[in-house]
Order: C-alpha cells, then sequence, then structure tokens
C-alpha cells in the first residue's frame, strides 16, 4: 500500500516524497517497503535525480567508474543556496582536497598513505582500549537511567579517534560541535546560515589542525597525524591541505555514522526483547548481530555520484554528464530480493551482507575501525546492564540522508 505522504506515477517512475515528512523520519522502510513493490529505480522530484534502490544495482554502480564522486564542473557538492560561494571558501578547501571527494589518481595516492593506519590488523590492537572505556562510560552512568547519546554512543568513538591522531581528548565537545556544523551541508534544504556555520566551523577546525600538523612536524610521536606527515607513497607526500582534509574527514566520519549506528542498534537489539546478551554469546555471534545491525537500521541513507559520461543506467533512463544520481543505502539494505524477511531483525541470516559501507574504491576506510567499536561498545553495555530497557520511544533526527536518533532514554 502506498503510503499517504508519498506520491508516485508508474509511468514516468516519479517520486514526490518530502524527505522532512515527520512519517518517512521516523520509519523511512515503509516507503521503501512500497517502492520495491513498484519500482526500485525512481526519480525522486523533490531532490531532483534518479535514485536506486536495489540492492545489486546500489552494489554494482557503487563499483561502476562512469560514476563518481568528483563533481565534473570543479567544486565538490555544488549545490547551495544560489551560484555564489564566496562564503564558502574554507568549507570549499577542505573538501577539495578530500578523498571523499575525489577520484583517481589523486584519490588513490591519498587512500594508499590513509590506510595504512586502518587496516584491519592495526585496528584490531585498539580492543582493549575500547573495552577500557567502555567499561569507564558505564562506571559514569547516573544511577537508574541514561541518555546514551551524549553518555555512551557518542563519546567513546571521538575518544578512539582523536587518540588516534593525537588531539587532547578533551577537546571532543569542540570536534563534535564543528563536525556537525560541517555535515549539515548534506542534509535535503540547507540554508544560507547553514552554509555560513559550516563554513566557519571549517576555518576553525582547518586552524586547530593545521597547529597540531606544526606541533608534530617538530617532534613526531606515536600517533596517526605523525604517521600521515612521515607517510610517502613513491616518494610522494601529503601536502599540508591534503593532511588537514584527511584528518578532518576521518574525525567526522569516525564518530558521525558510528554515533547513529550504535543508537540505531541497541534500538533494534531492546526491540527484539527477552535478553539481549543471547546476541553476543560468541564472538562469531557478536560479529553476525554488529552486521545484522548495520543492515536492519544503517546510520547513511543515501550516497550521490556524479555520471562522467551519457549512461543508461536503465530502459529509458538516459543520465547525462555531470548529472548526479543517489545511491539508497538504507533501501537496498531492504531489498526482499536480497533478503529473506528483510524487515525483520535476524543476527543468524544466512544471506548476511549490507551495503552500508558502500563498495568500490569509495568503500569506508573506517570500516574495520567502526565495526570494532560497535562489537566491544554493544557487547559491554549489554553484559554489564542486561536489564536495559527504553525509557520512551526514540525519535529520530530530521536528518535525511543520515538516520539516527535525537536521544536514547534508557533505565536499568
Amino acid at each position: 500500500m502506498m503510503p499517504n505522504y508519498l506520491a508516485y506515477d508508474p509511468g514516468s517512475r516519479r517520486v514526490r516524497l518530502d524527505p522532512h515528512t515527520p512519517a518517512f523520519v521516523q520509519n523511512p522502510y515503509e516507503a521503501y517497503a512500497f517502492l520495491h513493490g513498484v519500482s526500485n529505480v525512481f526519480f525522486w522530484e523533490d531532490y531532483g535525480f534518479w535514485c536506486f534502490g536495489g540492492f545489486d544495482d546500489v552494489s554494482r554502480l557503487l563499483r561502476d567508474r562512469r560514476f563518481g564522486r568528483q563533481n565534473p564542473a570543479g567544486i565538490p557538492d555544488s549545490r547551495g543556496v544560489g551560484d555564489d560561494r564566496s562564503h564558502l571558501a574554507a568549507f570549499d578547501a577542505i573538501e577539495t582536497n578530500s578523498m571523499l571527494e575525489l577520484e583517481p589518481p589523486v584519490h588513490t595516492r591519498l587512500r594508499t598513505l590513509v590506510n595504512r593506519a586502518f587496516v584491519s590488523r592495526q585496528v584490531e590492537r585498539l580492543r582493549p582500549r575500547i573495552e577500557v572505556l567502555a567499561n569507564e562510560l558505564i562506571d559514569r552512568f547516573e544511577p537508574g537511567g541514561v541518555d546514551l547519546l551524549p553518555a555512551y554512543a557518542s563519546p567513546l568513538p571521538i575518544t578512539i579517534i582523536a587518540e588516534m591522531l593525537g588531539v587532547p581528548v578533551e577537546m571532543g565537545p569542540q570536534l563534535l560541535d564543528w563536525s556537525h556544523q560541517m555535515v549539515a551541508m548534506y542534509m535535503h534544504g540547507r540554508t544560507r546560515e547553514v552554509e555560513e556555520t559550516a563554513n566557519r566551523a571549517a576555518r576553525a577546525f582547518a586552524a586547530f589542525l593545521r597547529g597540531y600538523v606544526a606541533e608534530r612536524r617538530r617532534k613526531p610521536g606515536d600517533d596517526l597525524l605523525s604517521l600521515l606527515i612521515e607517510a610517502q607513497d613513491n616518494g610522494q607526500k601529503l601536502s599540508e591541505d591534503e593532511l588537514v582534509s584527511s584528518a578532518i574527514l576521518l574525525l567526522n566520519a569516525g564518530h558521525e555514522a558510528t554515533v547513529h549506528q550504535t543508537g540505531n542498534a541497541v534500538r533494534s537489539i531492546l526491540a527484539q526483547g527477552g535478553d539481549p546478551r543471547r546476541f553476543f554469546t560468541t564472538p562469531e555471534a557478536n560479529v553476525a548481530t554488529v552486521e545484522e545491525c548495520l543492515r536492519f537500521d544503517a546510520p547513511l541513507h543515501m550516497f550521490l555520484r556524479y555520471a562522467y559520461e551519457e549512461i543508461e543506467v536503465a530502459p529509458g533512463i538516459l543520465i547525462r554528464p555531470g548529472e548526479m544520481v543517489a545511491l539508497l543505502l538504507g533501501m537496498a539494505n531492504h531489498d526482499p530480493l536480497a533478503f529473506a524477511d528483510p524487515r525483520s531483525f535476524n543476527a543468524g541470516r544466512a544471506d548476511q551482507k549490507n551495503a552500508s559501507f558502500g563498495a568500490g574504491i569509495h568503500f569506508c576506510i573506517g570500516a574495520p575501525l567502526a565495526r570494532l567499536e560497535l562489537q566491544v561498545s554493544l557487547k559491554t553495555l549489554f553484559d554489564r546492564l542486561p536489564n536495559l530497557r527504553l525509557a520512551d520511544e526514540p525519535r529520530f533526527r530530521d536528518s535525511y540522508h543520515f538516520h539516527g536518533l535525537e536521544k536514547l532514554a534508557v533505565t536499568f
């Protein structure tokens, strides 16, 4: 049945759906289920581009080199409030050097240099530190109840990524503020005020990091900034602008999605009822549970790409060079052609996979760290507080294409 907040024309495959509609914000999967039934490919009029929500289509297009993140017109993410971007100079300077917004050969060089710190064997060394931190945070909970987002989900990943980079952990709240202000640039319907706030945050963030880069050049340490300064690929090093952009990307990406996913995962597990510890009885069960959480209620639902040539992406659908398409990761994770009973939480499912980290050359560089943080933080939380219960029904933030809770009040 078509939700009453959605309009769909089968002839043109055009959809009208305001992403700020409260019913959609709280449960996008109702709309996804309808669209899976009529067309996994549709033109979303509110955004002005074609969208793909089938798991196979999303997986294929993420790997299709005829599409990419880098805007052929120049500045990444050139959409905005008007054509004048002079008020976004600091923000654009960071985005222009961000590997998330670049394509080969520049992307290849940047990713090769940064990736050395995020391979699984390097990340696994952080497990004891994450366990200690998770327990310390739980020890600080107010007796009886707490909002898990500021008390647990947020400080854990920002502390870990700050420690990795070698910046003061006590700067965590400020780093979060800058990150939230910059990430707001990617949400539907942004305003001039949002853009100016993001630009101020980008300027302050960059200045803060340049100070630490200068300090690490004088006195290298055992941290990611020092590693990035020294790292070389065929004799080439990161420029200072590239280093600052990479550090900001790692800080932003190193906590934003993990915070959302932690909250979404706790909500999903508690909704199953019973003893939550049953999902974490073995290391294998722990891994499987986290993977199902990533599929069942992902933190990022839309990933945008530009066409680099004229492409017929589906029968009768022609994408021209420079046009954007959207890959709906959250919708792909609930594709009934890819998953048995996709709207059910099943940590033991045989068809375990997800699109939540993307695919291809832009596959999330922090995926091993995010997975480890989720495995440790969720198991520790439920081992310590097996009687954890929701204090009230959590509500999601109006922030599509990100998907995370406003708060997560629990009792224990």
